[in-house]
Order: C-alpha cells, then sequence, then structure tokens
C-alpha cells in the first residue's frame, strides 16, 4: 500500500512540474529580455536590433534591451549567449559572419555556431554600399580600382570588424578585381565610418543601414552598391558589376538565434512576433528607409540559410586564404 501511495504521489509531482514547465514557457517573457548585439552600438546591425527590440517589447509585454558586446568579429558577443542559460532570456542578433564565416577564420573558437545556437528568426537581409570619403578623387569604381592598381597597397579598405560581411565583401571585392588594398579592421562599423569620414581610411563596403545617413547627408559618396541590382533607395548607384566587377554579388544577413536547448515553445512564440513585426507598415517603411529587407519565416528556413552561406563564405575565405587568431 506505501508503494503505490509513494508511486502516486511522485506521478504528481512529476505532473506538477510537468504542468509548471509547460505554464512558464506559455506565459513567457515574465521579465526583462536580452539581445546582445556582437558589435559596436550605431552599426547596421544594432540599428535592426533595436528596432525589433522597441516592437518586442510591445507584442510580448516586457521589455528587450540591446547589449553591445564588440569585439573579435562579434564572437565576444556570441560567446556569452552560447554559454547563456537557454531559457529564452538571453538572444544574439547573429549575422553572416558570426554565424557562417568566423568558423572558418579563426583557428581557436570558443563556441560553435552549428552546435551552440538554435535560430529563431531570418529577420532581415541588407545590401553592402562601397562609400569614399568625398574629398577622395574616386568618382567611380573604375577610377579607384585604376589608382589601387597603380599604387599597389596605398590604399585601404576599412570594415567592422575581420571576418565580418564587410569584411568579406573586401576581400571577394581585392580577388575578383586583382587590387592590391590593405584591410583596416575596426569594433564595429561606426567606429570605421568615423575613419573614412575623415579621410583616416579609403573606402568601406559598408551595411546600407550605417552608411545611408552619411551619403545623405554628403559626408560620402556612394561608388555602387554589392546587390546584384540597384537600391530603390540609390537608383543612381550602379551594382558592382555593372561597374566592371562581373559577377560581383556580396550581401549581409542578420537573424535572432537562441542557445542551444532553449525550449522550442519559446522559440516558437518569439518567431511568431517577430514575423508579426516584419509586417509591420512602419517597420516594412523604417527598414526600406534604411536599406534593408525584411524576411522573417520559420526557424527551419533560417537554419537551411545559415547552413548554405556557411558553405558560401567558406570557399571565398579559402580562396583568399585568410586566417585569424
Amino acid at each position: 500500500m506505501k508503494f503505490w501511495q509513494r508511486a502516486i504521489s511522485a506521478t504528481c509531482v512529476s505532473m506538477l512540474l510537468a504542468g509548471g514547465s509547460a505554464y512558464a514557457q506559455d506565459d513567457y517573457p515574465t521579465k526583462p529580455v536580452r539581445i546582445v548585439v556582437p558589435f559596436a552600438a550605431g552599426g547596421s546591425t544594432d540599428v535592426v536590433a533595436r528596432i525589433l527590440a522597441e516592437k518586442l517589447a510591445i507584442e510580448l509585454k516586457q521589455p528587450f534591451v540591446v547589449d553591445n558586446k564588440a569585439g573579435a568579429g562579434g564572437n565576444i558577443g556570441a560567446d556569452a549567449v552560447a554559454k547563456a542559460p537557454a531559457d529564452g532570456y538571453t538572444l544574439l542578433m547573429g549575422t553572416t559572419g558570426v554565424l557562417a564565416i568566423n568558423s572558418y577564420l579563426y583557428k581557436n573558437m570558443s563556441y560553435d555556431a552549428a552546435r551552440d545556437f538554435t535560430p529563431v528568426s531570418y529577420t532581415s537581409l541588407i545590401t553592402n554600399i562601397l562609400v569614399v570619403n568625398q574629398d577622395q578623387p574616386f568618382k567611380s569604381v573604375g577610377e579607384l580600382l585604376a589608382a589601387a592598381k597603380s599604387k599597389p597597397g596605398t590604399l585601404s579598405f576599412a570594415s567592422s570588424g575581420a571576418g565580418s560581411s564587410t569584411h568579406l565583401s573586401g576581400e571577394l571585392f581585392k580577388v575578383m578585381s586583382g587590387a592590391n588594398i590593405m584591410h583596416v579592421p575596426y569594433k564595429g562599423s561606426s567606429q570605421a565610418l568615423t575613419d573614412v569620414v575623415s579621410g583616416q581610411v579609403t573606402m568601406l563596403f559598408d551595411n546600407a543601414p550605417s552608411s545611408m545617413g552619411f551619403i545623405q547627408g554628403g559626408k560620402l559618396r556612394a561608388l555602387a552598391v554589392t546587390s546584384s541590382k540597384r537600391m530603390p533607395g540609390l537608383p543612381d548607384v550602379p551594382t558592382v558589376d555593372e561597374a566592371g566587377v562581373k559577377g560581383y554579388e556580396s550581401l549581409s544577413w542578420s537573424g535572432i538565434v537562441a542557445p542551444a536547448a532553449t525550449p522550442k515553445p519559446v522559440i516558437a512564440k518569439l518567431n511568431a512576433a517577430i514575423d508579426r513585426i516584419l509586417k509591420m507598415d512602419d517597420v516594412k517603411k523604417k527598414l526600406a528607409g534604411l536599406g534593408v529587407e525584411p524576411v522573417g519565416g520559420a526557424p527551419e528556413v533560417f537554419a537551411r540559410h545559415i547552413r548554405t552561406e556557411s558553405e558560401k563564405w567558406g570557399k571565398v575565405v579559402k580562396a583568399a586564404n585568410i586566417t585569424l587568431n
């Protein structure tokens, strides 16, 4: 009799615990959620993250706080999220570099993007823009390449960090054009932009959201866009392909991921909320003005995209023989 009493009691406790866990997930979030941006404030990844955070706070009725953790091409911030509790309260604004490129660049990685994260939402697709200071003499990609080839190694291109999409866009440009241009990495797009605007560095393949204001304000000159078609916001600016580097295309993207083993109901709730946000007219208008294309879709779609991009950029890294410690 005592055996059966203990068995029934244990079963009841298990059911209560399971029910409590399910309730907790259904009630998510019950406290502030942190979105880690692995780059400095002011860059395109940060801009998109803040737009999402503001809307998520309204949709899910809890604060979503952006936390910038820059360094090591995004690896510092990514590692912090990889090691965070898998409860949905620490998320990562992942990027092309962090999720698809860095594993090929760095010999000693402290996290495994495929193993340590679970995709939540493929949020946005971003065109990069080749920009130079207005005082630079180059009015076209052709003029820039002529200068680079006449004095190899004297021109420089900035990036938001070693291994970032802005870095790889430049490396792909060098490989396909045959130009010898020196790479100058920074800890985020805002710092890179500052030195290009001031003329300390020649050029930058910057994400559209962070450079559009400088272009519109007359501080930077856009020579080309890295997509296969022209940007609606810059209809007179040619693609790199049109400008003479045939076959060139390089796009940046970002998306939300969570630590591996985050409960599926939490992932589903976040995914649904982000999908609703990306379809909002005011959000679409704001993103379009920044040169950002909203994507959305199921977590599985984002997972497939990450795998495809990882294979693509892995080949570029190996072809350019790029390695970082």
